[in-house]
């Protein structure tokens, strides 16, 4: 009878970086139940899935099979084009915490899009924390570097344009870094956790690292900001990482009781659906995470997940 997931224990946590590193798929530390999304299987639509769940291996594992079911990196990437590849670098905290992207899948992501063909790979996040930590302490910055990407700062002004919110009700303009506005191609990459703020932190909210002023958000309507900054752009692709998810006191947790194994990647183009699929992973539902329907509303996707395609991977022994 497969088991539930279940919070890592302090054996666990700590060495779970060392797994990581070595690309293990840490056998036995959860069970097989799949998040909540995953049975909505819709009618099989021509072409590819709308929505990957993948579930069961490795960050890199999980994400070579989900972006196989999607056709390929080649469908999002081609040759001489520049991609920025944007995970969530918030927080001065090691892999094993949680609190930013794995590294292990930040990397594999950007030595794909190279093989498929990107002149350039870049990957930065604003962080809350000093940035040079950040970028230390995730190991994202060695990751990127040893997968042929480039890092990039995202802590001087100067880097950041103004440039309007078509259709937005609140967002009028938007202090937006170049690199959001500039590359071919965006590849979202959030980590799944738990905010104190927003419910929810998943794709969407993923994109205020590219802002200036996320206080301004925050003081003014932090749903409302979140659901219309899309409408400037929105990702070419979103992989919601939901290897260790904190479902607690994030965004950057306590300790190793706000965690649970859960050892999932979702993969989408909608980045309502991936933030719908991403919110029941999570164990809330999407009426708990105001910008989901906000968004969906604003015409940059859709939450009904039952009407989609659905592809389901498992990748367990």
């Amino acid at each position: 009878m497969p088991s539930e997931p279940r919070p890592l224990t302090r054996k666990e946590f700590v060495g779970m970086l060392g797994c990581l590193a070595a690309g293990s798929a840490a056998a036995g530390l959860l069970g097989r139940a799949a998040p909540a999304w995953a049975a909505a299987q819709g009618s099989p639509a021509k072409g590819w899935p709308d929505l990957v769940g993948v579930k069961d291996g490795s960050p890199a594992q999980m994400f070579d099979a989900g972006i196989k079911a999607l056709g390929g990196m080649g469908r999002f990437v081609q040759k001489g084009r520049t991609v920025l590849v944007k995970p969530n670098i918030g927080w001065a905290k090691t892999p094993n915490e949680a609190a930013c992207t794995n590294p292990e899948l930040v990397g594999c992501i950007v030595a794909s899009a190279r093989r498929a063909g990107a002149r350039k790979v870049f990957v930065f996040d604003h962080s809350v924390d000093l940035e040079e930590e950040c970028h230390r302490l995730s190991g994202i910055a060695d990751a990127v570097k040893a997968a042929g990407g480039e890092m990039r700062r995202g802590d001087d002004r100067s880097d950041y344009r103004k440039v309007p919110v078509p259709g937005a009700g609140l967002l009028k303009e938007v202090e937006v870094h170049g690199l959001y506005l500039d590359c071919d191609v965006v590849i979202n990459v959030p980590v799944l956790k738990s905010h104190g703020g927003a419910n929810m932190t998943a794709a969407m909210k993923n994109l205020m690292g590219v802002v200036w002023d996320r206080g301004w958000w925050h003081r003014h309507g932090l749903h409302q900001a979140i659901a219309e900054f899309p409408l400037v752009r929105k990702p070419d692709l979103n992989v919601v990482d939901a290897f260790i998810v904190m479902v607690k006191n994030g965004p950057r947790g306590l300790g190793t009781e706000d965690l649970l194994l859960k050892k999932t990647l979702i993969l989408s183009q909608d980045i309502v659906l991936a933030d719908t699929a991403a919110v029941k992973t999570l164990g809330l539902k999407p009426s708990q995470v105001a910008h989901i329907g906000l968004a969906e509303g604003l015409g940059l996707g859709s939450s009904d997940i039952d009407k989609k395609a659905v592809k389901r991977i498992s990748l367990a022994a």
